[in-house]
C-alpha cells in the first residue's frame, strides 16, 4: 500500500499536464491507439526530464523504498493510461 501511495505521490504532478493532453487528444481524434502511444512518448520524455535535471534526486526517495525508476514509471503509465481511457470512453459517448 504505501509504494502505490508513493507512485500516486509521485504521479500528483504530471496530473494535470496530463488532462490537458488527454482533453487536446479528445477533441481532435478520440481513439484509444493514438492516445495510448502518446502517453507512452510523454512518459519516456518524462523520464528522461527526470533523470537529466536536478530532480533526478526525488528518485533516491523512491529507490529507498524498493522502486527503480523503471517500475516508477511503467506504474504512472498505467494509471495514466487507465485514466486516458476511461476519459476517452466518457467523451466519445458526448460527442
Amino acid at each position: 500500500m504505501q509504494r502505490l501511495l508513493a507512485i500516486l505521490a509521485f504521479y500528483k504532478p504530471f496530473v494535470v499536464w496530463s488532462f490537458i493532453v488527454t482533453a487536446i487528444i479528445g477533441f481532435f481524434n478520440p481513439q484509444l491507439a493514438p492516445a495510448i502511444v502518446t502517453k507512452l512518448f510523454l512518459t519516456v520524455f518524462a523520464w528522461y526530464y527526470v533523470n537529466e535535471t536536478s530532480n533526478r534526486r526525488k528518485l533516491t526517495f523512491y529507490k529507498n523504498l524498493g522502486l527503480s525508476p523503471l517500475k516508477l514509471f511503467s506504474s504512472m503509465f498505467v494509471v495514466d493510461c487507465i485514466l486516458t481511457i476511461g476519459f476517452l470512453i466518457v467523451f466519445k459517448e458526448f460527442t
